[in-house]
């Protein structure tokens, strides 16, 4: 049985950056309100009318990280696209990959698991290259959340967290055992799925056509909800709980790992997970001071950013986890 290996990272994030001072011209908010629950300082959000989407910021990712993969794009075997903000209610993004970077004829497949979907992204991958079906495979997280938000103080709690970007890995075959993806550790909790959750437009409680019919402006039930504390709670039990069932499948220990790479949920999350496991902060990446909340998109920017600021060397232990909306969580152990 073979390995998978990363060979290959990139990320996009759109040009334009909003600051928490920008969100006070729009909602009854503060810099000092936005950064003391979640340490956000800004975000970047598409302009409106720029054609930029959930999958053209896909697409800026990959063309990065096949480049440094070295590969050719008809080496890529299969297309993982991890979102929750798909352009179309279907068909999902990763046959719009496919066709945008110009890709021979070849599976695509789309993950909706939200804030742990390049998490799920990757094992899904990892186990497709490790049973010898396919060679090389794209993995994208990317999110569009800006169109979607409620950008008024009603909405303050969850709009000012979330940002938009895109990031990408190449997943190629490693004969060696000892490198690459270690092993994968996904779970699901569907009790909590409404305490982070969008309930329309959905074919369940809020059809289309009931939203075009009764025309409320008072509906927020497309707007994303949050129950905030409940979901702090739940995520740094399920973050600790994960990463040492990695650990500890591997025979590490906390003080082993090299980078632990957190979903950039909330600052103050990550803060606790490594207090928990007595991190110094050269042992944890964070941005999301800059980025905010990208959901799938998050780890894969921050996993990138962190290689390229040097951060990640060959032999390294390097740790992915994440939790959210599902309630599903996840962990990827990396030697690199």
């Amino acid at each position: 049985m073979y390995n998978s290996k990363i060979i290959g990272l990139g990320y996009y994030v759109p040009d334009n950056v909003v600051t928490n001072d920008d969100l006070t011209k729009l909602m009854d908010t503060s810099d000092e309100w936005i950064q003391e629950r979640t340490g956000i300082k800004e975000r970047r959000w598409v302009k409106p009318g720029s054609g930029e989407t959930t999958s053209s910021m896909g697409v800026e990712a990959a063309k990065v990280a096949i480049d440094r993969a070295g590969i050719d794009k008809n080496d890529i075997d299969f297309i993982v696209f991890a979102t929750l903000s798909p352009d179309y209610y279907f068909p999902g993004p990763g046959v719009t990959v496919q066709k945008e970077l110009g890709i021979k004829t070849v599976g695509a497949i789309d993950v909706r698991n939200q804030c742990s979907g390049f998490v799920y992204g990757l094992a899904v991958a990892d186990n497709f290259i490790k049973t010898g079906m396919y060679k090389n495979v794209l993995v994208i997280g990317s999110e569009l959340h800006s169109h979607g938000l409620d950008k008024t103080t009603r909405g303050r709690g969850v709009s000012v967290i979330f940002g938009d970007g895109a990031g990408a890995a190449v997943l190629s075959r490693e004969e060696d055992s000892s490198k690459g993806i270690l092993s994968t550790h996904l779970h699901a909790e569907g009790e909590h799925a409404e305490e982070l959750s969008l309930i329309a437009p959905g074919m369940g409680k809020r059809w289309v056509n009931d939203i075009i019919a009764d025309n409320d402006p008072n509906d927020e039930s497309y707007f994303p909800y949050m129950n905030g504390q409940f979901v702090f709670k739940n995520a740094v039990v399920h973050f600790s709980e994960v990463i040492m069932e990695g650990l500890t499948k591997n025979n590490l220990k906390p003080s082993d790992i090299d980078m632990l790479i957190p979903h950039q949920a909330n600052l103050r999350i990550a803060q606790f997970v490594q207090k928990k496991f007595q991190l110094n902060n050269d042992q944890v990446f964070n941005n999301i001071q800059k980025y905010g909340n990208t959901t799938a998109a998050s780890i894969p920017i921050a996993l990138t950013e962190a290689w390229e600021q040097g951060k990640i060397k060959v032999g390294d232990t390097v740790v992915l986890a994440a939790f959210g909306s599902g309630f599903t969580w996840g962990s990827v152990i990396i030697k690199w």
